[in-house]
């Protein structure tokens, strides 16, 4: 739901655009988060020191009820006249009670 949520909004920066270049977010390098991350042992700390503060912060629900903090890290640039060559990342990332990596999602556009 919250990949909707950055979606939507990232969809609407571009809109609101209209002419000209559109950045929104910072640029971060999925690769070093990708090269370092141990499910059940990363903390918040060390994400924080590979990819800095995150964009947006929230909450995640699981099916089975429980709670995770989520980091939302993203990266928008691009000409609104031709949204073809825009370029897109998105990292969402899920913390345990204790501030451990318990998961995350990450997309990119092929650009």
């Amino acid at each position: 739901m919250n990949y909707l949520r950055v979606a939507v909004m990232l969809w609407t920066v571009f809109l609101l655009g209209a002419c000209g270049t559109i950045k929104a977010g910072r640029d971060f390098d999925v690769g070093v988060f990708a090269a370092k991350i141990e499910q059940g042992a990363t903390t918040q700390e060390q994400v924080r020191t590979w990819l800095g503060e995150p964009t947006s912060v929230g909450v995640s629900l699981a099916v089975d009820g429980e709670r995770f903090d989520e980091w939302d890290y993203y990266y928008a640039e691009g000409e609104v006249a031709d949204m073809s060559s825009a370029k897109l990342k998105v990292l969402q990332i899920k913390f345990d009670k204790q501030g451990k990596v318990r998961g995350y999602n990450w997309s990119a556009s092929k650009h």
